[in-house]
This record gives structure tokens, C-alpha cells and sequence, in this order.
């Protein structure tokens, strides 16, 4: 009654009341005695018609008012029915039922029912709606659920839904209303949760509510705790508020009724048969009972390892103590027994057959869990099965993050190393610790390495750089030469020196600093001046407007020879690429291992084969020697490809292919720091040293450089090594692959390395389609 609302509350009976006037009329002699009896009773005191506020009135009227009610709160159904009569929208009751005073009572000597979730601005804002409803004639729908929250005698907390009857309600205006029109209900209805402008449209206390409504109760809190189940399970309960497990145990003591029942989780891991810990903050495991993982065969016994297991169905014990002493203490009972736990049901999470997990639900009291009340978890646990499903999404997630962030992408032939170290870091983390991400290390693997090199790449790149610098600067020379002879300023004359200056030193040679300095000539010498003509020349503006047509906007810049040329690259890189992943596909299902491209003026690629890079499966030489014959089939691909896309191109570019053949084993370790392999030690750094030069090698005694468009360069160290990859050579040449052409070459030393060796190979080029087929190791020993 302290709440400011547009309606001012009036306890009336005067609406009832006119009933029983009503039935005094009745023909019927009881009806009508009856209703005489009541309006006889109700006739001294006026206020009970009139309406009044004061509230201590309703005790002062108590019993009177039980008589005028007593047909609604009949007494043969008031040990059943949930019932009260109160105001609208409040907590001021003046009559219960027999059964709603029991409630009342076992919830304790204090308590006093409070409608869920009714604040003051959403009682403004409901009796605004009312008004508008019944006042105004508006057809506004503004039903919505209330509920009261009521513990019962053993503190769970049971929930009741109110429906509302208000038959008995009378709303008068107090005084002359402001009028509401359309507009200004769809005002409203826009600004729902602006109670300022609710209440200077309908403002406080001017309508008066005169009468009572009756509440009708019912005890939804079987499918309040079913709700709130799936709304809880739907929060991610791994960021989670700290108390979650403590709210969801809460909501499942309400659904059984148990005020004891707590609930604990455990993870299924398939690959290794066993359980464990799930570090969803505040979740325990019953089964584990403390335990971080425990094998399912010792966790559980021959029963209940078949019902969770194989028949993914509930294992559920009413009497721990009883089965306990009949097994002799075996699992899963020992460990119960010891937690002082007399009941529990075990209930297995599934998606499509396998098992993610069980909930555990357990008590301490015997028989209160039992096969008759596991049924009703059969409503929640859709719910529980999504949410363990978005936990286990959510955890890959979570380890992909720690990868992402500590290692960025990861290869996915090693990302179970990557994988393993993540599950750790977030193990640690979930402990209250302060880990750090390892580095991966991978020991005794073979490297293989090749490339595709656009030929004279930089010698390319400056020509189309020099072109396009050399149209730019005769364009603004003829402007310039045009306004000299229109007006001829000192200016212009300079200008026009300067640039032919600079025309006469790119034609010779451009220096790396020659395009920057042009560039600021232009962009702070020309185009001011351009501007200036553009506006005081009409006669120049045609060639302003020519030269300008020509700059590209993203470069600012003439860049037509210079596109031509970083198209080609592109076109080049992206196709090149293409064809190499494509053939890793086949190459991983051939055995698993590292596989790193990159893109320069050209495409570069790294592989690594080891028996430390794979859990499944047996490494054996015969895996490098496979990767190895791909190896060149794949490069004579790349090589046809390009083949077929050169005439395509806007610039006409050779590429020179060249493989490092290296005769040992190294390390590989994943750089923090550099988010990257690279290769672990001294020692094995000279494998980087010699990628790094040889394809700025000579061959030994000429001027000859090692790569040469037609052909594949294969360099190596060792004796071995030559005679397999000769072998290679002689039967690919044999599937139309390589040419008669083979040179054994020596190179000459280079800074920190020497006694290098090559093969040059000769390529053959298809005019029609790509070499697709690919042999391995097998149809080489069949040959």
C-alpha cells in the first residue's frame, strides 16, 4: 500500500456484495435466507461496501469478512485448494484457504509470501495496463505469470503459480482523466521501461481500484525445477557465477523433494577406458572420491560397468550399506560406503551411443533415491546431455584458445602434442595455479625442403617499377612543358629540369632509393602545382585530367607495369599452392607429418617425418623414402602447372625448382616467442644455414648458377643419397615425369658450408593437363 501506483487501493466487498442483493430476490428460500443473512450481517458497517484503505480494518472485520467470502473459500474444499483474497499485484492478504494457511505455517513463524519478481516500476506499469484495459477500452495483452517462492517444513523451496480472479474489481477515475489516444498508447508501448513517461500519461493515484480479486495457487514446482534446470544448464558453466553448483543442486533437492541430495559429474575418456576429473569450477566426483582419473573397471563393478557403459542406462542404489556387504566391499560401493553416501543414483550422458560422462546423484538417506524417483530425470536430461555436449565444445574451444593464443595455427598432423600440452595448461590453471605453456619439442625427425623460385624476381619487380615511373614523370612533363609555353614562369622551367633529370637516372638503373624519392618529388612538388594549373589553366585541364585518370588510387601512383607484374606473382603463388596442398592431402593419409608452405616470390615448403611426431601409428624408413618420391612427383606438377598458366600472364616470368636432400636427423622445436618451428640446436642449425644459400649456388668452377627453368636441382651431401634419388629419377622419368638430361653437379663452397653435391634433372612439360597420378614406394620396388 506504500507503492506509488496510478490506482489508489480500496478494499471493497460492494461488487459481492450486489450478488447477494441478487440472490435475496432468489425464489429459491436457502439462496435467498442465506444472502439476507449476510447483507443483514454486512449492513451496519457501510466502509465494507464504500471501501476503505486502512488495513487494520481487515482484522477488525475478520470474521465479518469470512461470512461475506465463505462461498468462494468453501470449507469442503479448503484442505485442498490454494487460495487467498488479497489486493491487486500485493502481499496484503485477508483470507486464505486451510491448505494455503499449512503452507504458511511449515514455512516458518516470520514469513511472508512476496510475489516473485514484482518491483515497484512493474506494479506502475501492470496497474497502467489494467487501466488502459478496462478504463480506456484498450486491448492491450499484459498477462504474464506470477509466482510466490515458499520453503516448506523440511527448507526446500516450493513454488506456487497465481491466477488471478478479479470479477470483484471496480476502477473510477479520480477526478477528470487526461485523455489517451492511439498515439499515445503506441508511445507507451515503445518506452516500456520508461516509468516517467507511464506516469505522465496516467499519473499516480488518479484512478481508484475499488474491490478485492481472489488468488488461486497451484504447485508447479515439478516444472519450475525443470525449467530452472535447462535455464541453469544453459549459462556456460565454466565462467559461470562460483555458486552455480550450489544453485543447481538447490533446484534438483526441489525436484526430488530431498533436502539432502547433492550432484556430482564425471568425464568418460573412451581412449582410455577410464574417468575423470571434470574442472568445471565446483563440480565433484562421488566415483572419483577425490581421485583425478580412475580406470572404469576399477571405479566400477561388473553391473554397473555394463549399465553405464554397454547399456546406457541408469545404475541406481537405494541401499549402499546393503550391497556393500553383499559384494564385500567392491566398487563402486566401497567408496560410497566410505562418503557415508546410503543412496545414489549414476545416470549416463550420451550423444548418438557413446558416452560423454555420468551425472551422479546421491543422498544420505536410504531408499531416497531409488528406480521409482530416477524417472524424473527422464524430463531433464535432454538438458543436462546438451549442456555436457556444449561443455566438451566448449573445452576443445577452450584448448584451441590456449593453442591460438600461446602457438597461433598448428598443423594438424601435430596438433595432439599441442593438444596434450593445452589439456595441461588448463588442468594447472583450473587448479588455482600459475602455468606456463611448455615448448613442443619433436626429436630425431627428417627434413625435407623444397622451393619454386620466380627467375630474376627483383630484376622484374625494378623493370616494372622503372616503367611505370618513367610514364608518370613524361605525363607531368608535357603538362609542365604546356603551361611553360602558356605562361612562362622560372617555375616551370625548374620543374621540368628536375624531372628530366630523374628520367635520365632511372633509364639507366634504379636504386632503391629511387622510387621513395620520386615519390615525395611528386606528391610534394608536382601535384600542388597540378592543382594550381587544373584551377587557373582551362586550356591544361584535359591533360590534367589525362594524367590523372592513370594514377591508382590505392597506390597513389602510376602502377600499370607494376600490377601487370604482382598479378603474375599472385596468379603464380595461388596456383602453385594450390597444387601442393591438394597433394598433402594424399600425402598425410600416407603417414602423418609436418607440412609447412609459405609464400615468397614463389613457394617455399618444409616437411618433417619422425616417429616422435605420431601415438598411433609405427614409423619406418620406408615413410621418408614415400614422402620423398612424392616429393618430386609433386614438384614436377607445380612445374607442368606453371607451365600451362604462363602464356596466361600478364607478365611472361621463368621459375627454377630446386630440392635440399639433408642425410640426418634433427630436432624441431616450437618457438614461443616466434610462434614457429625451428629447428633445436646448434649443430642442427647448418640444415638452416644451407636452405637459406643454396639457391644462390654456383655450379664448381663456372658462372653458372645451380637453378635453371626446364629443371629440377636436387642437392645433397652424401653418396647414399645420390644413388636413391637416382633411382627416383629413373623410374619417374620411365612414368613421363623427367627427361634424358641428368647432370651431376659439384657447387662451389658457400659462406660456412661446403662439399655440396647436385643432380640436375630435366623436365618434361605436358601441353594438356596436369601430371595427376602419384606413385609411391611401392610401385617403385615393383619396377
Amino acid at each position: 500500500m506504500d507503492k506509488i501506483l496510478p490506482l489508489e487501493y480500496h478494499i471493497s466487498f460492494n461488487k459481492l456484495l450486489e450478488r447477494y442483493d441478487e440472490m435475496a430476490k432468489s425464489d429459491v428460500e436457502f439462496i435467498a435466507t442465506k444472502a439476507k443473512h449476510i447483507l443483514k450481517a454486512q449492513e451496519p458497517f457501510p466502509e465494507l461496501r464504500e471501501g476503505f484503505s486502512d488495513v487494520s480494518l481487515l482484522d477488525k472485520h475478520k470474521d465479518l469478512i469470512s461470512l461475506i467470502l465463505q462461498d468462494i473459500f468453501s470449507d469442503l474444499l479448503g484442505e485442498n485448494e490454494i487460495k487467498t483474497a488479497s489486493l491487486p499485484y500485493s502481499n496484503i492478504i485477508f483470507n486464505r484457504s486451510q491448505r494455503f494457511k499449512k503452507i504458511l505455517e511449515n514455512a516458518g513463524p516470520n514469513f511472508v509470501p512476496v510475489i516473485r519478481n514484482q518491483g515497484e516500476e512493474v506494479s506502475y506499469i501492470m496497474s497502467c495496463v489494467v487501466i488502459l484495459n478496462v478504463y480506456y477500452g484498450f486491448k492491450l495483452d499484459f498477462r504474464r505469470p506470477f509466482f510466490y517462492d515458499i520453503p516448506d517444513a523440511n527448507g526446500i523451496m516450493r513454488h506456487y503459480r497465481i491466477l488471478y480472479n478479479a470479477d470483484f474489481i471496480e476502477i473510477t477515475p479520480n477526478g477528470k482523466p487526461l485523455k489517451i489516444s492511439e498515439e499515445d498508447v503506441d508511445e507507451l508501448l515503445e518506452n516500456i521501461d520508461d516509468v516517467s513517461l507511464w506516469k505522465q500519461k496516467i499519473p499516480p493515484n488518479s484512478f481508484k481500484c475499488k474491490g478485492f480479486i481472489i488468488s488461486n495457487m497451484f504447485d508447479v514446482t515439478a516444472e519450475h525445477s525443470i525449467s530452472e534446470i535447462k535455464s541453469k544448464l544453459i549459462v556456460n558453466t565454466k565462467t559461470g557465477e562460483a555458486n552455480f553448483i550450489e544453485e543447481i543442486e538447490d533446484t534438483f533437492k526441489s525436484l526430488f523433494g530431498l533436502p539432502d541430495i547433492q550432484i556430482g559429474f564425471v568425464v568418460y575418456n573412451p581412449s582410455e577406458n577410464q574417468f575423470e576429473k571434470s574442472y568445471i569450477k565446483g563440480v565433484k566426483s562421488f566415483l572419483l572420491n577425490g581421485k583425478d582419473i580412475e580406470t572404469c573397471n576399477e571405479a566400477l563393478c561388473m553391473s554397473s560397468y555394463k549399465k553405464l557403459l554397454y547399456k546406457n542406462s541408469n545404475f541406481i542404489i537405494s541401499d549402499v550399506d546393503k550391497y556393500n556387504d553383499i559384494t564385500g566391499g567392491q566398487a563402486p560401493y566401497s567408496s560410497l560406503y566410505e562418503q557415508n553416501i546410503k543412496s545414489a543414483i549414476f545416470a549416463p550422458i550420451t550423444k548418438d551411443g557413446a558416452l560423454l560422462g555420468v551425472l551422479e546423484l546421491v543422498s544420505g538417506q536410504k531408499n531416497a533415491l531409488n528406480s521409482v524417483n530416477a524417472e524424473k530425470l527422464q524430463d531433464v536430461m535432454q538438458y543436462i546431455v546438451s549442456a555436457v555436449l556444449r561443455d566438451v565444445e566448449e573445452e576443445e574451444n577452450l584448448i584451441d584458445a590456449v593453442i591460438q593464443n600461446e602457438c597461433t595455427s598448428v598443423h594438424p598432423a601435430v596438433r595432439w602434442k599441442f593438444h596434450d600440452e593445452a589439456k595441461r595448461f588448463i588442468k594447472e590453471e583450473s587448479l588455482g595455479n600459475n602455468p606456463s605453456f611448455k615448448e613442443i619439442v619433436f626429436k630425431e625427425v627428417h627434413p625435407l625442403y623444397g622451393q619454386i623460385d620466380i627467375k630474376d624476381s627483383s630484376e622484374s619487380r625494378n623493370l616494372a617499377i622503372q616503367r611505370d615511373l618513367t610514364i608518370q614523370l613524361s605525363e607531368i612533363h608535357k603538362v609542365l612543358s604546356a603551361a611553360w609555353v602558356l605562361n612562362k614562369l622560372p617555375v616551370y622551367e625548374e620543374l621540368i629540369f628536375q624531372i628530366s633529370n630523374y628520367l635520365e637516372e632511372i633509364k639507366e638503373s634504379l636504386y632503391t632509393s629511387s622510387e621513395q624519392t620520386i615519390y615525395d618529388f611528386i606528391s610534394t612538388e608536382i601535384h600542388p602545382v597540378l592543382e594550381h594549373l587544373e584551377d587557373a589553366s582551362p586550356a591544361l585541364e584535359q591533360l590534367i585530367v589525362r594524367y590523372r585518370t592513370n594514377i591508382d588510387p590505392s597506390t597513389a601512383t602510376y602502377y600499370d607495369h607494376r600490377r601487370n607484374y604482382d598479378e603474375s606473382v599472385s596468379q603464380i603463388n595461388k596456383r602453385l599452392a594450390q597444387v601442393i596442398d591438394k597433394h598433402q592431402e594424399q600425402a598425410q593419409r600416407m603417414f602423418p607429418h609436418y607440412f609447412e608452405r609459405y609464400k615468397t616470390d614463389g613457394i617455399e615448403h618444409n616437411l618433417f617425418i619422425g616417429d616422435s611426431m605420431v601415438t598411433d601409428r609405427e614409423y619406418h624408413t620406408m615413410h621418408l623414402n614415400n614422402l620423398r618420391l612424392w616429393q618430386l612427383q609433386v614438384m614436377c606438377e607445380m612445374e607442368n602447372t606453371f607451365y600451362q598458366l604462363k602464356p596466361k600472364l600478364p607478365v611472361q616470368l621463368d621459375v627454377a625448382s630446386l630440392l635440399l636432400v639433408y642425410n640426418t636427423s634433427l630436432s624441431i622445436r616450437f618457438r614461443m616467442d616466434e610462434k614457429r618451428f625451428d629447428v633445436d640446436g646448434t649443430y642442427n642449425a647448418r640444415y638452416e644455414v644451407i636452405k637459406k644459400r643454396i639457391d644462390k649456388s654456383f655450379v664448381k668452377g663456372t658462372n653458372e648458377r645451380l637453378t635453371v627453368p626446364g629443371k629440377l636441382a636436387i642437392v645433397y651431401s652424401q653418396k647414399q643419397e645420390e644413388v636413391e634419388y637416382l633411382r627416383y629419377i629413373k623410374f619417374l622419368k620411365s612414368k613421363g615425369y623427367f627427361g634424358d638430361q641428368i647432370e651431376l653437379l659439384e657447387l662451389e663452397g658457400l659462406q660456412g658450408v661446403s662439399g655440396l653435391k647436385a643432380i640436375r634433372v630435366e623436365i618434361l612439360y605436358r601441353k594438356k593437363g596436369n601430371i595427376s597420378k602419384t606413385y609411391d614406394y611401392a610401385d617403385l620396388m615393383e619396377v
